[in-house]
């Protein structure tokens, strides 16, 4: 048979006090719950008074609860927020690590396109035009400057040929293969281009410097003055280069002869357009028959 639990106090201190304490807390909730009762029915103004005391006195320890509860409530959004935010960080970087190299195809494609659009423009209004092709190489290293085209006699290129870019005259055809053409350039020593100045028409004479940079030189005159920034053009003398296309411009004053920099840069050469001579040569004279 089961023991009977015994619900006597006995001897214990600790439990007399302890039963004592809680029929005092029952008889007193009992009998403020009976007074609130009766307040709140016959005096509601007083019950209104006694509830609000009770609030303005629990309302610190709620608040302190509460805040406390928020605090917990956030470590787990915290936890969650930094490894979602370290997983989201590790999927940026990867799509970037991907979508790098398409940025910059993206950007090269755009540089080619602007240059092209001028090489078309240029071809549209220049019926001379005989191709358009591409710089494969350019000489940086030693005193002689020359470049590849990919374009030769299969093309229509011949020796002489003028050869420009998008941003000004990059030299002329010297030799010709079947499908290749060297190009001596401006900046070449043996490279000399007539030229004239835009805003007076002064003309000048450009020569190569072997180094990347031309000398401008007067032509019938002394004590010329250039200044920083003059800018030349072909002045269709010779009648090689047509008139009009862009060749160098003055990188620092001076009288006679000045250092320039060619508006086409070896670094920048890609596409260029071949073509015909301004005035072209006359043909060589028939050779004589052979006499019986």
């Amino acid at each position: 048979m089961a023991p009977v639990h015994d619900r006597r106090a006995g001897f214990s201190r600790r439990r007399q006090y302890s039963m004592f304490i809680g029929y005092v807390l029952a008889v007193a909730g009992a009998v403020v719950g009976g007074v609130l009762l009766v307040a709140s029915r016959f005096d509601p103004p007083l019950f209104a008074g006694m509830r609000m005391a009770a609030a303005g006195v629990t309302a610190p320890v709620s608040s302190g609860l509460s805040a406390i509860g928020r605090g917990l409530a956030v470590v787990p959004e915290t936890i969650n927020g930094w490894i979602f935010a370290h997983q989201e960080n590790a999927a940026m970087k990867r799509e970037l690590a991907v979508t790098r190299p398409l940025l910059s195809r993206a950007r090269v494609i755009a540089y080619d396109n602007r240059r092209l659009r001028t090489l078309l423009a240029l071809r549209d209004r220049d019926e001379q035009v005989v191709v358009t092709s591409r710089l494969v190489s350019s000489s940086a290293s030693s005193g002689r400057r020359f470049a590849l085209l990919n374009a030769g006699r299969l093309n229509g290129v011949l020796p002489g040929m003028p050869v420009r870019g998008p941003e000004g005259l990059i030299g002329r055809i010297t030799e010709t293969g079947l499908n290749a053409a060297r190009v001596l350039l401006l900046s070449d020593p043996d490279s000399i281009v007539p030229v004239r100045r835009t805003r007076d028409g002064l003309p000048a004479i450009v020569a190569g410097r072997g180094d990347g940079a031309v000398d401008l030189r007067s032509v019938n005159a002394t004590n010329v003055r250039f200044s920083p920034g003059d800018l030349f053009v072909t002045s269709g003398t010779g009648g090689l280069y047509a008139p009009g296309i862009p060749v160098a411009r003055v990188v620092k004053g001076g009288s006679d002869t000045v250092i320039a920099r060619t508006f086409a840069q070896p670094d920048s050469f890609d596409f260029a357009l071949v073509s015909r001579v301004f005035v072209p040569l006359p043909p060589p004279p028939p050779t004589p028959a052979a006499a019986p």
